[in-house]
């Protein structure tokens, strides 16, 4: 039977990917098989009142032999499930003797040329990119904490501006977390089957994985939204504002969980609640996600086609170029990370190149908040520029040492 190695990772782009997830193949593997063994014990059930001589009819986990005489040879061909790997073009043969069936030859792997494994290459690759995303996440988590941290602390740099950045930090924290719990909770050991458990931890971590990504894309979508504003200058930040945007980023994600919950409990309430293949419901979560990267990444075209009317020389006056500028530089680094490369993934089949989509979206993908974190908080000059007025104040109070600069600052950056 083969290996589920690829369960974990698979179940894993549910934190990277709006499309995710269908009924993976090495699960349907398994499900055909409960079919198979249904249809199996239904038919010996059958037979229990016929003859007794000779062999029962059994279930070998794989399949079904019928009811033979002491001496003869019962061929079957390949179960039909084997085609979901190789081939289902062998056969399998058992005797029946005195003493019961033989062993069935050739064994099920070699007459139906299924592996008993993956591939050691395989097996190194799905290792390798585990690897990498727990790295991945595990920095970034630690940054972007760091990041939230030092925004909070200075008083300065309390802003509506920075209020949309922590939201947005916290985000990539929580998708990380979100990783680490299901890791912990579906994956602990290979004993698992992953593909029918069924426990309230499992479906309360999908439930989780689910509102994390949710979160995290509407978040960018308000990030989208205030860096439109900013562009167009007609846009008054006030504090309603900004409890408009906590609502559209944590509370509009909490409706459409609780309905999706509420579907699952009522009209499909199978396994750990991760397999969506055909479920009108799975659009519940999926539809204001596919919504939200549609609408950023039309936010970012326009944010792009603002920029170009804005840089142009001619149109602006001096005194307001380099300010463009940085705002040019800081928008058109961060907007990529904004999900833009979802549109190309969004729209292919879930097993559309798996290999490049673990990478793109579980290798880099969880390098994505550490890359938020140094832009919209390491680099920002007016963080740098008030962690430096805090080390000149310090320096001033431990070694009575007064640097000309720690007499003020200027914080002009637009981020």
């Amino acid at each position: 039977m083969p290996c589920l190695h690829t369960r974990s990772l698979f179940l894993t782009l549910c934190l990277a990917s709006p499309a995710w997830l269908s009924l993976h193949p090495e699960c349907e593997y398994i499900f055909q098989l409960e079919q198979e063994q249904l249809h199996c014990l239904q038919y010996i059930a059958e037979q229990a009142n016929n003859s007794t001589e000779g062999c029962y009819p059994i279930w070998d986990a794989v399949a079904c032999w019928p009811h033979a005489a002491v001496g003869e040879t019962v061929h079957r061909a390949c179960p039909s499930v084997f085609s979901l790997f190789k081939n289902d073009t062998g056969s399998v043969s058992r005797n029946c003797t005195g003493g019961g069936w033989s062993r069935p030859f050739p064994p099920y792997h070699i007459a139906c040329s299924v592996e008993d494994a993956i591939p050691e290459t395989e097996e190194w690759y799905f290792a390798t990119v585990k690897l990498i995303y727990t790295v991945g996440y595990s920095v970034s988590l630690a940054v972007l904490a760091v990041a939230v941290f030092i925004l909070l602390l200075f008083r300065k740099l309390r802003c509506a501006r920075n209020f949309i950045h922590i939201q947005l930090f916290i985000t990539f924290i929580l998708k990380a977390v979100a990783v680490f719990i299901k890791d912990a909770t579906l994956f602990s050991n290979d004993i698992t089957n992953h593909c029918t458990l069924s426990t309230f931890a499992c479906k309360a971590s999908v439930v989780f994985c689910h509102y994390c990504v949710m979160v995290n894309f509407f978040w960018l979508l308000v990030e989208a939204l205030y860096l439109n504003s900013l562009l167009l200058s007609s846009f008054y930040h006030s504090r309603r504002c900004l409890w408009g945007f906590s609502l559209l980023g944590w509370g509009v994600p909490v409706f459409f969980i609780v309905l999706w919950i509420g579907s699952r409990v009522y009209f499909e309430d199978t396994e750990c609640w991760d397999v969506n293949e055909d479920s009108p419901y799975w659009w519940i979560i999926k539809g204001p996600i596919v919504v939200s990267i549609a609408v950023n990444f039309m936010l970012f075209m326009n944010i792009i086609r603002i920029l170009v009317h804005k840089l142009n020389p001619r149109l602006i006056q001096f005194n307001n170029c380099s300010q463009y500028r940085r705002l040019a530089k800081s928008t058109l680094l961060l907007i990529p990370l904004f999900g833009t490369h979802y549109m190309f993934f969004n729209f292919l089949p879930d097993y559309f190149n798996i290999n490049l989509r673990l990478c793109m979206e579980l290798c880099m993908g969880s390098f994505q908040g550490l890359l938020v974190a140094i832009l919209y908080c390491f680099l920002n000059q007016e963080v740098q520029k008030e962690i430096h007025m805090q080390w000149l104040r310090w320096k001033e109070r431990s070694y009575g040492v007064v640097s000309p600069t720690a007499k003020g600052s200027q914080m002009d950056t637009p981020f």
